[in-house]
């Protein structure tokens, strides 16, 4: 058993991960860990190294699936303020990893700085964001991002800017442990203005994703110009299903958990809409999804 001496306060063991995810279902983690502090997370980072224990982070749980019984790593939730504060200073926002993507954009709103409206809609964390470069086809989260502050694997803090950043569609060159902070360079705006922008793709974003509907993830990445949707409707998997889990009836990339359901219908049904379309259109789809 590993010993994480100090830093017991923090740390619990065999803790169920089913609140974290939004299918509210899944496994034990064998550790869990919610650091207060940047150092306590250094320190936790350290003493997992040192004794050879894998470590998961855990954002806001929109893009996971845990599959197994016990998760048999350190699990870390970045959920003390320490890791969700949000600062403005001129025309920048600086904002923790474990902020929410939804408090980032009102904070913009209302301090009148335009820029990040695209990601209204969009579910998880500022860290998530960056990470992914989310956003639409016309703008991301990386074309805003001055600077990133990370923990490196090493357990050392650091900063990432001007060339150390590359994002592409979808993708970033953020491969780090932890991202820790983002700060943003974003354009001085009318705040009702800016409001009104948000408001508009919160709109068209939701009117994308499945309504009224619990137990909902969305499962693959567009595919360049050709939308995940698109690509499992032309595979003539609309409506499929295995078990308990099924693919929503108005927006097939969405994979719906149904009363009774289990991740083992979810997995199942997700590894078999991938290789269906692949076998039907010749493309591989991307999951979005992250399955622990």
């Amino acid at each position: 058993m590993a010993d994480f001496n100090g830093l017991e306060h923090i740390v619990r063991e065999d803790e169920s991960l089913a609140p974290y995810g939004w299918l509210r279902t899944g496994g034990v983690a064998k550790y869990f860990a919610e650091p207060t502090t940047e150092e306590e997370l250094a320190a936790l980072v350290g003493l997992c190294r040192n004794q050879n224990v894998p470590i998961k982070l855990l954002g806001g749980g929109s893009n996971l699936l845990i599959a197994s019984e016990q998760v048999e790593a350190m699990v870390i939730h970045l959920s003390a303020a320490a890791f969700t504060d949000i600062s403005v200073e001129g025309n920048q926002i600086s904002a923790k990893g474990g902020a929410k993507l939804v408090q980032l954009l009102s904070t913009a709103a209302r301090e009148g700085l335009s820029g990040l409206e695209s990601l209204a809609g969009i579910p998880g964390t500022v860290a998530g964001a960056l990470k992914t470069n989310a956003g639409t086809h016309n703008d991301d989260i990386g074309q805003w991002t001055k600077s990133v502050k990370v923990l490196t694997r090493d357990g050392e803090i650091a900063v990432r800017e001007g060339a150390e950043l590359r994002f592409s569609y979808r993708e970033s060159s953020l491969n780090e442990l932890v991202i820790l902070e983002g700060t943003f360079e974003l354009r001085a705006m009318d705040s009702i203005e800016v409001t009104k922008r948000t408001q508009t793709q919160w709109i068209l974003t939701k009117g994308q994703q499945p309504r009224g509907v619990a137990g909902t993830i969305c499962m693959f990445r567009d595919h360049g110009g050709v939308t995940a949707e698109s690509l499992i409707e032309s595979a003539g998997l609309k409506g499929a299903a295995t078990g308990a889990a099924s693919l929503n009836e108005f927006c097939p990339n969405f994979l719906v958990l149904n009363e009774g359901g289990s991740v083992e219908n979810a997995v199942a049904l997700l590894n078999h809409v991938q290789a269906e379309v692949a076998a039907s259109t010749g493309i591989e789809l991307v999951r979005q999804v992250e399955v622990w």
